[in-house]
């Protein structure tokens, strides 16, 4: 049984509670997703063993109870790598001697070499630095080299970019891509932030006032109106797309997706490259008619799927874009004009520099 079972009954302080009955696959990336104080820290540390469910309560891993009734397994004894918000290094150990503090934890099984790991983290040059002379970012990474060479059988990571700059924050993300595509380790990721976690999720469990408000595949979730994620300011479908092309002298790359071309600033990757890509509902427009003259490259054939009003000023679409789905926000003003009514064959607009391309 190659799933992580969840029963859970945790009360915490302020009479906070979380409730959740959910079974996760073992396999690629699990986002947990919420506002602050809707559970997703709780669910973490329970799972580590950190924190114990009421009575009730279970938890089991790939058929392992892990709690259940009055067993309650130890953290050491799960396999668990943990990554916190804050790296947690040691300032009296080098980065090797970190890493080495991680390998020297599994306990006998099998792990990782720890030059890979470095290397997938870009770790090779601070070997022999102090925590204290590494930035944030490059702190983060020595933290999730660290977990990862204690032989995890499941990655736990909660906001683990929360502290760092754009750069910083894109570096790791680069190098948490690598270590998905590299080990197959499970991961669970906890984020407030939909577009960190868009980039390299599979699916996602959405958490409100420790209750589970919406769940499924994550490219599914993105794109339906009937969530809480839709509804947000920063609402956004993902596509997977090829990259077909590149126009050198005009510094963009061709797409294709579902019903269409798209053009997006230049990607690196060669034709036939797997892209995921993240479109704003705000950023795009549509039409009855396909313009002739427009600045806007990326105009494609779409289907309306569903309409629903969103406050007393706005529309929210959902459009079918082949086998792949669109959101837009527009304004009651604009629908009412345009006299639009499912399954209406209409025009989509997007802006190339709204869209925020990662690999697949």
């Amino acid at each position: 049984m190659s799933e992580l079972a969840l029963n859970l009954d945790c009360r915490g302080a302020d009479d906070f509670r979380l409730r959740l009955d959910e079974s996760l696959p073992l396999s690629g990336v699990t986002a947990i997703y919420g506002a602050s104080g809707s559970g997703k820290t709780t669910l973490l540390e329970c799972i580590a063993g950190l924190r114990r469910g009421d009575a009730g309560s279970r938890i089991h891993f790939a058929g392992e109870a892990w709690q259940d009734g009055a067993r309650h397994l130890p953290p050491w004894q799960r396999r668990v790598g943990y990554v916190f918000q804050d790296a947690r290094l040691f300032p009296h150990l080098d980065v090797a001697g970190n890493l080495d503090f991680g390998r020297r934890r599994r306990g006998g099984h099998e792990g990782l070499e720890p030059e890979r790991v470095s290397r997938w983290l870009g770790l090779d040059t601070l070997l022999h630095r102090r925590p204290d002379t590494l930035s944030a970012g490059q702190q983060q990474r020595v933290a999730i080299a660290r977990a990862l060479l204690s032989a995890p059988r499941l990655m736990l990571l909660d906001e683990p970019l929360a502290n760092l700059d754009g750069a910083s924050r894109q570096q790791c993300l680069d190098s948490l891509r690598r270590v998905i595509a590299a080990t197959g380790i499970p991961m669970i990721y906890v984020s407030h932030d939909i577009e960190e976690v868009s980039q390299f999720a599979d699916r996602m469990l959405v958490l409100e006032a420790g209750r589970v408000r919406d769940r499924g595949p994550m490219l599914e979730l993105s794109s339906r109106i009937d969530t809480r994620l839709a509804h947000e300011e920063q609402a956004a479908a993902i596509l997977r797309a090829n990259v077909v092309g590149h126009d050198e002298a005009f510094g963009l790359s061709e797409l294709a997706v579902d019903g269409g071309r798209l053009w997006v600033n230049r990607l690196p990757g060669e034709a036939g490259a797997a892209r995921r890509i993240r479109v704003p509902a705000r950023d795009v427009s549509v039409c009855r008619s396909r313009p002739e003259d427009s600045s806007i490259l990326n105009i494609l054939p779409v289907t309306v799927a569903e309409i629903e009003a969103t406050g007393e000023t706005r529309v929210l679409l959902r459009l079918a874009l082949g086998e792949q789905y669109l959101l837009a926000r527009i304004t009651r003003k604009s629908a009412a004009a345009l006299e639009l009514a499912v399954g209406d064959t209409i025009y989509a607009q997007i802006k190339s520099a709204a869209l925020l391309s990662d690999i697949a």
